[in-house]
């Protein structure tokens, strides 16, 4: 896995995600983080085109908290931006997610409260200028 890389646009953050969705096969947790128009949305979409999920469905979901999207794998995609971080997230079932034929992807993942999946993959995004992007990847502790 590649730790640290810049992306010039959204289609080639698109594209990373894509391709390291390709590689999922169930079960696993990806937590992003990083600011307002980061590219996080952008990322999950790419998941979503390498599960075999239709990447048009995929929204930053404004008022819905969780929304699953069918592929080969099952996308469960995550918005915590709007919890108040007193551990509503527990009431939203995340910890009962991916299951064995799914992949979740929460954005604003810093807003958990309470302990990270075993093995789930951290991805922090930044700006780093006009439509470039810097994304950190690495394995959660």
């Amino acid at each position: 896995m590649i730790p640290e890389l810049t992306t010039r646009s959204e289609d080639e953050t698109m594209a990373l995600a894509e391709q390291l969705g390709t590689q999922f096969h169930g079960g696993e947790v990806v937590l992003l983080s990083g600011e307002l128009g980061a590219g996080k949305t952008a990322f999950v979409r790419g998941l979503a085109r390498g599960v075999g999920a239709d990447p048009g469905e995929v929204t930053s979901p404004t008022f819905v908290l969780l929304t699953s999207y069918a592929g080969r794998l099952t996308l469960h995609h995550a918005d915590l931006y709007r919890l108040a971080g007193d551990g509503d997230e527990i009431e939203l079932g995340l910890d009962e997610l991916p299951g064995p034929q799914g992949v979740l992807a929460v954005e604003w993942a810093d807003r958990l409260q309470w302990p990270c999946w075993p093995r789930a993959l951290r991805v922090h995004l930044d700006h780093a200028g006009d439509d470039l992007r810097r994304l950190r990847i690495e394995e959660a502790a």
